[in-house]
């Protein structure tokens, strides 16, 4: 029997992240349940809610991994709405489509929503003011919002927010076209460092992570996968993982075809009382695979089919004037091989979810990028309508573009199906590592002509790696446009005579994007040749690089033949502006001293690539002593156009350039028979405190510019800055990543 027991309003309120308040009105509020029509607020308009003692609920549809987007989003609404920061409170969106994408990757969040929500600010201010207009009868033009009241400015009187939200929340939002936005001088949080909001939480442990999740009943599910994409189970030892002790059930997951999308992969899950006993229970089930064609992928030999491909012309999707006749006059060539391997995100916390199915019906609490995925996957694989699943988007520890993949919330629900109790998928490191959507594995080749005054005539560049497309259709064997416009095909250089060439590969893993996705092998490749154009022509890297990006202008890539994403962005609002380019550049290398000379074995390196619609310079100081590489100094420029919380992009950008330096460093998944060769940090390592520099320095160029990319552009730069520095302190030329098969790290 259900013992009913009384709940007070406050913490009612309290578990619905509504701290105060009077009559709520929140069935019109996304996030909030309709059977709590009659408790706490009331709705100015999509994102915001106001209580009657003064406290703004806003709504933070992203997903929160540690860059801040619940205090940056929330930091712009109330800055137009001139509410009061101290009485704000965050409520975290659930999966809706009517918020627009809730996907939190591709360094999207302030760059999409930026104009949104302070729109919805705006409109809110306006709202009160007219609604405390009506009140006095007085015209609208005689009152004026700030500082969290409204005052009629003829007669001096005020009325606070909270007192005006019942009669605000009955009128109409403004037009969009009669929202009046704020002048930049009167920002008082935009362009401001605030503390993000849940850090004090965060301080002590009083937060909810995907593992944290904790449900009545519920059971802890541990999944053996397919080590080998498009093997099925054989067989398994259903009794001997039973035999453990809290083991209560033992379930075959679905098997799957390709394409393997964001569907589960086939495997045995065993279902126990505590993660401990499904753990060591699945290690019991002695699991037997089907064969499969990809049991013979081994990454070593596949990189070597991949470099010799690159040795030849590929199919040209960029090009101007006639790049090999002009190689073959110049006074001097060059040519140099690049290779990446594959490389997994490995977030601190890996994936977890935990689901319940009541009366056909799933409720997903997850670590979850994108919870709109989330819920059309599941919704799909179980069959229902998506209107029957709802998503709460827990904290992340770290996403890196892993948890924008939905699997793993997709065996919770189909295991909470099966099992009718509350069930939570926790994902071992070794899972994690071992069953990730791999960053794909590449090789580039470039080549450039020289005339006798050292100037280039020519530059050949060409790549191949395995597409991000094939593990959503099965069947591409080729990059895509848009993996090309990430770093290849958006060659920023005023070359007379240019080839950006392209060669097939096919993939035998699950291949997603990593933090810059594409960006991260091809400003490897295309800023470690720039360095080594530089050292054949006898000039400073840094001249080289304006050299080769040429004059002020506007770069369009379809006027040579490319049909340019961008980034999904229009290159009218967010051009390739080589002047920008060029900035960020001369900035770090002016900051960072990186053009002067250095003590014996210690050098610098530079390099700079826009990504994400922003622009970054990296600045890299290193010694070398027997053989080992010690990162000494670390420096980025950041343009992201109009900044709202320069602390956090200082944050980002210092967790960027340690993300790429663990990359760069050590960063390598091998296979072999089909198999991921790494298990956990011991075998793929992230850089400890020891190997990062004492001295990380971010300066931020002030702009006026539409809000770009933050999250990710600090990456790209960091592996070619770092191999040029080992290079210039005397180390050898590093092409071939990671750094550690080279030297000591």
């Amino acid at each position: 029997m259900t013992q009913l027991t009384n709940c007070s309003r406050r913490s009612f309120l309290k578990g619905m992240g509504v701290t105060s308040g009077a009559l709520v009105i929140g069935a019109t509020i996304p996030s909030f349940s309709p059977i709590m029509a009659a408790a706490a607020n009331y709705t100015l308009n999509l994102f915001v809610s106001l209580d009657t003692d003064g406290t703004v609920n806003i709504i933070c549809h992203r997903s929160e991994m540690g860059q801040g987007i619940r205090t940056g989003l929330p930091q712009v609404l109330a800055d137009e709405m001139e509410a009061d920061w101290e009485r704000v409170n965050i409520v975290q969106g659930l999966a809706n489509e009517e918020y627009g994408s809730q996907n939190t990757d591709g360094s999207r969040s302030i760059r999409h929503f930026y104009q949104t929500m302070r729109k919805m600010g705006a409109s809110a201010r306006a709202m009160l003011a007219q609604a405390a207009a009506d009140q006095w009868q007085v015209p609208v033009s005689e009152v004026v919002a700030a500082a969290h009241k409204v005052t009629h400015k003829v007669s001096g009187k005020t009325m606070g927010y909270g007192d005006l939200a019942v009669a605000a929340s009955k009128l109409n939002m403004p037009a969009d076209d009669q929202v009046k936005l704020k002048d930049k001088s009167e920002f008082k949080y935009i362009g401001k460092d605030l503390t993000i909001v849940d850090l004090p939480d965060m301080l002590v442990g009083d937060t909810t992570f995907g593992q944290d999740v904790q449900l009545p009943g519920m059971l802890v599910a541990s999944i053996v996968r397919s080590p080998v994409i498009g093997a099925n189970v054989k067989s398994f030892d259903e009794a001997a993982a039973k035999s453990f002790k809290g083991v209560t059930q033992v379930i075959k997951m679905p098997e799957r075809q390709f394409p393997v999308g964001f569907n589960s992969l086939p495997g045995v899950a065993v279902l126990a009382k505590n993660t401990w006993a499904a753990q060591q229970g699945a290690k019991l089930l002695n699991v037997q695979w089907t064969d499969h064609d990809n049991a013979k992928h081994d990454s070593s030999d596949y990189l070597k089919a991949l470099e010799e491909k690159v040795a030849g012309k590929g199919k040209v999707q960029r090009s101007a004037g006639d790049a090999y006749a002009a190689l073959a006059s110049s006074s001097k060539t060059l040519t140099a091989k690049y290779t990446v391997p594959y490389l997994a995100h490995a977030p601190m916390e890996p994936p977890a979810a935990t689901a319940t199915f009541i009366d056909g019906a799933v409720e997903i609490w997850a670590c979850t990028q994108t919870p709109q995925s989330t819920q059309n996957t599941v919704a799909q694989v179980l069959g229902i309508d998506k209107s029957k699943v709802k998503v709460n988007v827990t904290l992340l520890g770290g996403g890196f573009g892993r948890k924008s993949k939905p699997d793993f919330s997709v065996e919770a629900a189909l295991l909470a199906r099966e099992t009718g109790k509350p069930v939570k998928v926790v994902w071992s490191r070794e899972d994690d590592i071992q069953q990730c959507y791999f960053h794909a594995i590449s090789a580039q080749r470039f080549e450039a002509g020289l005339d006798e005054n050292g100037q280039v005539t020519s530059w050949i560049q060409r790549t191949a790696f395995p597409s991000i497309s094939w593990t959503f259709n099965g069947q591409a064997d080729e990059p895509s446009g848009g993996e090309l416009s990430l770093g290849f095909a958006d060659v920023p250089f005023e070359v007379a005579n240019l080839s950006c060439e392209t060669h097939k590969a096919n993939a035998h893993t699950r291949i997603g994007w990593v933090r810059s996705v594409s960006n991260i092998q091809h400003a490897f490749a295309r800023g470690s040749f720039v360095d080594e154009v530089a050292v054949a022509a006898n000039v400073a890297p840094h001249k080289m690089w304006h050299q080769l990006i040429g004059s002020d202008r506007k770069v369009d890539p379809k006027s040579q033949g490319f049909e340019f994403s961008n980034y999904g962005e229009s290159l009218d609002t967010f051009p390739i502006d080589t002047k920008r380019l060029k900035a960020v550049l001369d900035l770090v290398v002016d900051k960072s001293g990186a053009d002067k000379a250095t003590a014996e074995n210690e050098g610098w390196g530079i390099s700079v690539h826009r990504s994400f619609v922003s622009y970054v310079a990296v600045a890299v100081k290193v010694n070398i002593a027997n053989n080992k590489v010690t990162v000494m100094e670390m420096h980025s420029a950041i343009d992201a156009g109009t900044v709202v919380n320069p602390d956090r992009v200082k944050s980002q950008q210092e967790g960027s350039m340690i993300f790429g330096l663990s990359l760069a460093l050590m960063g390598e998944i091998s296979f072999k028979d089909g198999r991921v060769q790494q298990s956990n940090y011991h075998d793929y390592p992230v850089a400890r405190i020891n190997q990062t520099p004492a001295k990380i320095e971010t300066y931020i160029i002030s702009s006026d510019a539409p809000a770009g990319g933050v999250g990710e552009p600090g990456t790209p730069p960091v592996a070619a800055a770092l191999t040029n520095a080992i290079f210039r302190a005397g180390g050898q030329r590093i092409r071939d990543l990671p750094i550690n098969k080279h030297m000591q790290v």
